[in-house]
């Protein structure tokens, strides 16, 4: 769903109306009204070919008010109130809402009190009156948020060595808040932290207003721009924020673990001129602020959280990994900002879009900093591409996550696999072609979704000419078409090219 601004505060509805239309229905009527209300709560979904589950329909969520209160200890639910504006898109006798792992002590539709219940990882509301499509309404649950997961359920809320952060990708924000979980509905946040003194909080977006009283502190935090819930960031620990100018006056701002703030200096200090790199290749930064959220956590991947992306400190102060190899993975989430996070994808099957564009600039970046070649590393991308079509499917066409975990769509298909994809299009149309395409993508999708059809259009439209053959054969083929101005390129036996880990997933296997 396309996001809508930003809602006023609800004003109650004439109940009376509905109260006399229900007066004046006939008792049959009346009868399968009732039989309807009783019938049981039912999980729902926005019908994502991947996920169905996730997301739900009926409305369009505006704004997140999210209040988080930590007692210091990370092993122990948070108290959470998380107040939702939404417009109805539907007439509404229930609510849906995502939310799976926390105790709900009530729940308010417009300030009234409302019945719940949860069916499979939704929390159904029934308000006292049904909302009519084209409602703005104002939901408030009061809830517990708790950071300890069941071991095949990681996610959410990451516990690190002095706190907390969140990595909600791709479907587990609503393990921390109650909410439609699925990229299509994007909405602004507003976040309130409060953490006893001593700790630092931070969130999405810029600082707002800081409240000290009674030995804590609470922080608040506002999103500039709509974000999806699986970007959401909020980090409590025992940090020190530290704060740099980008390009154009931009506030760069950096979330690192006090005792590590020297030796990580050097690779933040890198952030200013990678954002100008990014600019140069496709438009101004899209959003208010960025910086990097070092996490003193052991997670096995990176995530682009919106403004403030999650990175492992350990990345930056382990040896082994090579200089141009971090700065290319910090190019790798930085392009998100563009691919992935403005311009987000319409359904999960469109994740190649964030992927393979993200993977495109830290493989460009690498080149024109580092000497690494891009046609080096698309020509081992095109030998293993057919392996990674047939374990992962094409790279527009992901084959659902073994075993129910959502981040099994995260393989090499919708990361190298998709860069080559992007190469593919660049030697068909020509670079300063390929390179308008790049610009008018994320100009003309900025704060949006975007699903591939759109992309196809898009560049079809500034190439002159219909791609959509073109396109079919690379994004939804079992097999690899033949490189245009390559024909010399092959597959490769899988003895002699081994599956490159993707930036979220076991990097330390990726470098060299």
């Amino acid at each position: 769903m396309l996001h809508t601004p930003h809602a006023p505060t609800p004003r109650p509805r004439a109940r009376s109306r509905r109260r006399l239309r229900a007066a004046a229905l006939l008792a049959s009527a009346v009868s399968v009204c009732l039989i309807a209300a009783s019938a049981p709560p039912t999980p729902l979904g926005v019908g994502d070919r991947l996920f169905p589950q996730l997301g739900n329909p009926g409305y369009d969520v505006t704004a997140y008010d999210l209040s988080f209160t930590y007692s210091g200890d990370n092993g122990k639910p948070l108290k959470a109130v998380t107040t939702i504006d939404a417009r109805t898109t539907a007439d509404l006798d229930r609510i849906n809402l995502d939310f799976a792992h926390g105790k709900v002590d009530s729940v308010e539709v417009d300030g009234e009190p409302a019945g719940f219940a949860t069916a499979g990882e939704d929390l159904v509301v029934t308000p006292e009156d049904e909302l009519d499509e084209g409602d703005r309404t104002r939901i408030t649950v009061r809830h517990s948020s708790d950071p300890v997961y069941p071991e095949d359920r990681p996610g959410g809320w990451v516990r690190t060595a002095d706190g907390l952060a969140m990595a909600n990708q791709a479907d587990v924000a609503h393990l921390v808040f109650p909410c439609n979980d699925h990229p299509s509905d994007k909405a602004r946040f507003t976040f309130r932290i409060t953490a006893p003194d001593g700790l630092t909080a931070v969130a999405n977006g810029l600082p707002a207003d800081v409240d000290r009283a009674g030995g804590s502190t609470t922080w608040t935090y506002r999103t500039g721009h709509p974000m999806a819930t699986e970007l959401a960031q909020v980090s409590i620990g025992r940090s020190t924020v530290l704060h740099r100018t980008g390009p154009h006056g931009l506030p760069v701002r950096d979330v690192v673990p006090t005792q590590h703030r020297a030796v990580l200096e050097p690779w933040l200090e890198k952030t200013p001129g990678q954002i100008a790199w990014m600019e140069e290749k496709v438009g101004r930064y899209p959003f208010e602020t960025y910086g990097l959220l070092m996490a003193d956590a052991t997670t096995g991947f990176e995530l682009e959280t919106q403004t403030l992306t999650l990175f492992e400190r350990e990345l930056f102060t382990e040896p082994a990994y090579p200089k141009w190899y971090v700065e290319s993975i910090m190019v790798h989430e930085l392009a998100h900002s563009w691919f992935g996070n403005s311009v987000s994808p319409a359904t999960w099957s469109d994740l190649w879009l964030n992927e393979g564009h993200a993977t495109w600039y830290e493989a460009l970046y690498a080149e024109e900093t580092a000497d690494r070649p891009m046609e080096a590393r698309m020509k081992a991308a095109y030998g293993a591409s057919d392996r990674w079509r047939t374990a992962g499917g094409p790279p527009a066409a992901p084959k659902p996550p073994k075993n129910g975990s959502k981040t099994g769509i995260f393989r090499s298909n919708v990361y190298d696999g998709a860069a080559l994809v992007l190469y593919a299009l660049r030697e068909e149309i020509g670079r300063p072609a390929f390179e308008r395409v790049e610009r008018a993508w994320v100009a003309r999708n900025q704060d949006g979704t975007a699903t591939t059809a759109d992309f196809v259009r898009l560049a079809s439209g500034i190439a002159g000419r219909d791609l959509g053959g073109f396109f079919q054969a690379w994004l939804y083929g079992e097999k690899t078409p033949p490189m245009p101005g390559h024909p010399d390129w092959k597959q490769t036996p899988a003895a002699k090219t081994p599956e490159k880990a993707p930036a979220k997933a076991a990097h330390r296997t990726h470098a060299e």
